[in-house]
């Protein structure tokens, strides 16, 4: 959940920021048939098995609308739901239902549709000492919400943006002349505190990634052999982490590597939706 700072100062911004969004100028279609105020009721239904998250924003939405509304939830982030499922009802001026439901709909079903597909991979997972992170793959304007997403459905935020940690991938690790240049660079340069993670990319890359003293490297793209050899030679004097193209289909075969972590971009790129609708609107006199 997000406490009320954080809600104020950084969710509420982009929330508003969606409904200008929608609404540049005015709802026509909502003031052609609602042109004063009067209180209603909606019921929140969900229409696909799987992991809720979001409420928190979805009530929100309509309270920036509208400060009367009011929300009941029948359940809370995190819960397993199920088709056909009434998960709350929503009550307010129709006014601000009307206009607040598709933005309300769109960050629950995306919050929601990432909760339920990190829980799959997560399971895929369990027994081990694996941990499951997200990557800065979200899309623009979302990452709050995303990466809260994450959380909620069982897996872990990796750093939360670029002034968050020092990670060093190919393109760092070749304006700076190779890894040790780079890793010893950003030794000189970031506060003491922070832990400096490198990408490489082959045997030769870890090596000198190990010998200079990074505190993460991260396999990148390599095959299973390879990252088994990795494994073997870092022999704990780094933490690990596996990356590149890993969804819920292959990310077993990585389970038994040894590594510390595994990260996906799957987890907020390519989520489906969870199918969340807004029905029964009536007035309440």
């Amino acid at each position: 959940m997000f406490d009320p700072v954080t809600l104020k100062l950084n969710a509420d911004p982009l929330i508003l920021s969606a409904l200008r969004d929608d609404i540049s100028g005015e709802d026509v279609s909502t003031n052609s048939v609602m042109p004063h105020a009067q209180e209603g009721e909606a019921d929140l239904i969900c229409k696909q098995d799987g992991i809720i998250c979001g409420l928190q924003i979805f009530e929100r939405v309509f309270a920036l609308l509208d400060d009367s509304a009011k929300s009941e939830f029948f359940v809370s982030d995190g819960d397993t739901v199920a088709k056909g499922q009434l998960l709350g009802k929503i009550r307010g001026d129709i006014r601000a239902l009307l206009s607040g439901e598709r933005t309300a709909l769109n960050y629950l079903q995306r919050m929601s549709g990432i909760a339920t597909y990190t829980h799959s991979v997560a399971a895929l997972l369990e027994g081990t000492d694996i941990k499951l992170l997200d990557t800065r793959k979200t899309s623009p304007n979302n990452r709050i919400f995303e990466k809260y997403a994450v959380r909620t459905g069982g897996g872990n935020n990796h750093r939360y943006n670029l002034s968050d940690g020092v990670m060093l991938k190919d393109n760092h690790i070749g304006a700076a002349g190779g890894v040790k240049n780079a890793v010893l660079m950003a030794k000189t340069y970031a506060p003491f505190v922070r832990k400096i993670e490198v990408e490489v990319e082959n045997m030769d890359m870890l090596k000198e990634a190990v010998e200079v003293g990074a505190d993460i490297i991260m396999l990148d793209n390599m095959t299973h052999d390879q990252m088994k050899e990795a494994v073997n030679y870092v022999a704990g004097r780094a933490e690990i982490e596996v990356s590149g193209n890993v969804t819920k289909e292959n990310i077993k075969k990585l389970a038994d590597l040894g590594v510390d972590y595994i990260s996906s971009g799957a987890l907020t790129h390519s989520a489906p939706i969870l199918d969340i609708s807004l029905k029964n609107l009536h007035p309440v006199f």
